[in-house]
This record gives C-alpha cells, structure tokens and sequence, in this order.
C-alpha cells in the first residue's frame, strides 16, 4: 500500500509537459506542486 502512494507521488513530482505550457499560451508556466526529497517530506 504505501509502495502504491510512493509510486503515485513520484508520477506527480514531474515538470508540466511542454505541450501543456504551448496549449496555455505559457500562462502555466511550471508545477507548482514540485516537491524536493530532502526538503518537505511526504508525512507517512
């Protein structure tokens, strides 16, 4: 189970696709749900 929300957590951490940021004429620039390892922790 806790493999599961580590699997789900990586899949978010990533940068927004370049197509998105083409699609939204770059209004979305980034992600802003980037999460560093070290500095938050995921709390389980």
């Amino acid at each position: 189970m806790i493999k599961k929300k580590l699997a789900k957590k990586v899949r978010q951490n990533r940068p927004i696709p370049h197509w998105i940021r083409m699609r939204t004429d770059n209004t979305i620039r980034y992600n802003a749900k980037r999460r560093h390892w070290r500095r938050t922790k995921l709390g389980f």
